[in-house]
């Protein structure tokens, strides 16, 4: 039997007439009879005897039937699956975060995510710039966001938005509290030094280059989270996105943005030859909302 006998089949032996199923099905009724007299031929029996105007299932129909309602049921979870995957009411979804935005924005976006789609199962992963082309290939990530990452063959960037890097300093430093700040207003003070810290490194470099300033660093750290606690100890000042300041401000710090900004964008990325699921492209708005909120 063929998968559109099977479907005329169960219609009519569970409505009990061709009229009912060509209803069910949203067909003719001649449409149903000739798809139930092709089945009857290939089966070499019948199905059906009409008694007292009404179709009743054969001894042999009775048998078949066990079988023909579970291949039945598959397709009607084949079926509530594809419309599930469709509207992403379920799926998984594999995220590498640069460790900055996992701290609030992450859990800010999947908070709002879950209450449309509490069927999405998310899979965190920690990247950076130098690993997230090997964690996409690995499959350990669908897709990747990073700040202001550098063109990748064979990866597609999506923008997210922009934040900026901002300098963190203890209240005692600058009692006025300023909100902006120039290189030249930071010459005489304590940096803690960052490692390794990819194109935003790279960014801050650029600029204390452009003005001549080697800033004095006696401690290094690898982490912005440790950096920015180490300002709270009135340890010096720290350079970081908004974001992780924002989430590590206290009683005895505060934020100033530079003069001029120091601002860059954050993308998401993901290998061209790997479209998105409909799960991640619909998870990506809320992402884009948090970052930009």
């Amino acid at each position: 039997m063929r998968l559109r006998h099977i479907e005329i089949f169960h219609a009519i032996y569970t409505t009990g007439s061709i009229t009912n199923a060509a209803k069910l099905l949203h067909v003719s009724q001649p449409a149903v009879s000739k798809v139930l007299h092709h089945a009857e031929q290939q089966l070499g029996f019948a199905l059906f005897t009409r008694t007292k105007g009404r179709l009743v299932p054969t001894p042999e129909a009775d048998m078949l039937f066990a079988e023909v309602d579970k291949i039945h049921q598959q397709m009607r979870s084949i079926d509530n699956t594809a419309h599930n995957i469709k509207h992403a009411h379920f799926g998984n979804i594999n995220i590498g975060i640069t460790p900055a935005l996992g701290f609030s924005v992450l859990p800010k976006a999947i908070a709002s995510y879950h209450q449309q789609h509490p069927n999405v199962s998310f899979n965190i992963n920690t990247v950076h710039n130098d690993a997230v082309l090997q964690s996409l290939i690995e499959h350990k990530s669908d897709v990747a966001v990073l700040f202001h990452p550098s063109p990748k063959l064979g990866v597609n960037s999506i923008a997210c938005g922009e934040s900026e890097l901002v300098v963190v300093y203890p209240k005692g430093l600058f009692p006025h509290l300023p909100t902006q700040l120039s290189i030249q207003e930071l010459i005489d003070v304590t940096f803690i030094g960052i490692s390794d810290s990819g194109p935003l490194g790279d960014m801050l470099y650029s600029r204390l280059q452009s003005e001549n300033m080697q800033p004095h660093s006696p401690i290094q750290v690898q982490t912005y989270f440790i950096a920015a606690r180490l300002v709270a100890q009135g340890l010096g000042v720290c350079v970081i996105d908004r974001h992780t300041a924002m989430g590590n401000v206290d009683a005895n710090t505060a934020i100033a943005s530079f003069t001029p900004p120091l601002a860059f964008d954050i993308r998401a990325l993901h290998l061209q030859n790997r479209p998105l699921s409909t799960a991640v492209q619909s998870f990506l708005p809320f992402l884009q909302s948090a970052i930009n909120c």
